[in-house]
């Protein structure tokens, strides 16, 4: 009887801890990227909107970068699961592979996120909006539905809105690329930046009230990270100012209010998502789900 009953315990115990970790309610994630807006301007800056999310969410400002600190690494980095010593991208405007991938999908590429959605979910609609355009080398087009480049963050902002409204995406990047203009001809850490970045807050925010007006905020987790942060007025090199990015989660199931201690790197974003899609990621990655961020 006693181990009837603790069999019934364990078995009640894995389906609480597999929903709350599945995320069964998800069914659509919004990744915003802010190109160089490194972890350190949170101390100072006049970021409501982001605040906000931390305090519905769990965050950390100890994310790290790969190596290089530099934006084709570190966005390729976010959406295949692993660093360039395995995708391949290693210069900051890599538009291929600068070594032979380790494995190459069905597109060619090494799996991406988008991949692994696409043939696990094929129905699922999937966008990327993007400013800078040598993220339009780091994802398969064939496996989007939709691929728009913007001339400026108020462009993007708004083709941004109007997709999430029209079409609820099931997952769409949102890239945003003021930050890093003004931080490599002002300089990281000036007022200026810190105008750019409010001016990204407010844009996080009108894509956050899209999300609401879409009426799927109640089934939609939204993640907010960088490619790299800076110094002076460039990055690339070794150090905390460019290494350290933020990394913000809330939807359902996530915990509220959770300053997340766990070591988190750039490339366990796609695999947080990977587990909140319930997709079966590629023996090839190495990015872990931030765990401690779920209920």
């Amino acid at each position: 009887m006693k181990f009837k009953i603790r069999c019934i315990l364990a078995f009640c115990f894995s389906l609480i801890f597999n929903a709350s970790f599945s995320q069964g309610r998800i069914e659509h994630v919004i990744l915003i990227g802010t190109d160089g807006f490194g972890a350190y301007a949170f101390e100072n800056a006049k970021i409501p909107n982001l605040r906000k999310l931390m305090k519905q969410g769990s965050w950390s400002l100890q994310a790290r970068t790969v190596l290089p600190s530099s934006s084709a690494p570190n966005w390729a980095s976010m959406v295949m699961g692993v660093g360039p010593e395995l995708h391949g991208y290693t210069k900051w405007g890599s538009q291929s592979p600068d070594l032979p991938a380790r494995e190459l999908d069905e597109y060619g590429m090494f799996p991406t996120v988008y991949a692994l959605l696409r043939k696990q979910r094929p129905k699922s609609e999937i966008g990327v909006i993007y400013e800078w355009d040598g993220i339009g080398y780091l994802f398969p087009k064939k496996a989007v539905n939709k691929d728009q480049n913007c001339d400026g963050d108020i462009a993007l902002t708004k083709a941004a809105k109007s997709y999430i409204e029209e079409k609820k995406p099931n997952f769409l990047f949102i890239h945003l690329h003021d930050v890093d203009s003004v931080g490599h001809n002002a300089g990281h850490g000036t007022r200026q930046y810190y105008e750019a970045i409010e001016r990204t807050d407010a844009h996080i925010g009108s894509i956050i009230e899209s999300i609401q007006q879409a009426g799927i905020m109640d089934k939609t987790a939204i993640i907010f990270t960088a490619d790299h942060g800076g110094i002076n007025k460039g990055h690339g090199a070794i150090s905390m100012l460019e290494m350290q990015i933020p990394w913000i989660i809330a939807g359902p199931g996530i915990r509220k209010d959770n300053q997340i201690s766990e070591s988190i790197m750039t490339f366990d974003t796609a695999a947080t998502i990977a587990a909140l899609f319930k997709l079966t990621q590629p023996q090839v990655w190495i990015g872990r789900p931030v765990r401690s961020a779920f209920k």
